[in-house]
């Protein structure tokens, strides 16, 4: 579900060794208590995986935007990478995201 959106900056492998490392290190610390490091580190995972890959699904958002007023654009003469950028700091704006 989520690993389709994962050309992002870090690999799922990596992603997935900083959730296992979180773990251990909160563990250790005694700031987390759990008798299933596993699972903890796996919500961990999903978690970083969803924050990581918001940038390209507000990309591909704004994509489907511009596609639908492409005409429109077109005769106003607007630049796409103008266009693409004003929509998504809408968007980034929106879902009140930091990029």
């Amino acid at each position: 579900m989520l690993s389709s959106f994962l050309p992002m900056l870090f690999s799922k492998d990596y992603v997935g060794y900083l959730s296992r490392q979180v773990v251990r290190r909160l563990v250790e610390a005694k700031m987390i208590r759990t008798d299933k490091p596993a699972i903890v580190a796996e919500r961990i995972n999903a978690g970083l995986i969803e924050e990581l890959s918001l940038e390209d699904r507000i990309n591909d958002e704004v994509r489907v935007i511009l596609e639908a007023f492409q005409d429109d654009m077109l005769k106003s003469g607007a630049s796409y990478p103008e266009m693409f950028k004003k929509v998504k700091n809408e968007l980034t704006r929106k879902y009140k995201a930091v990029l």
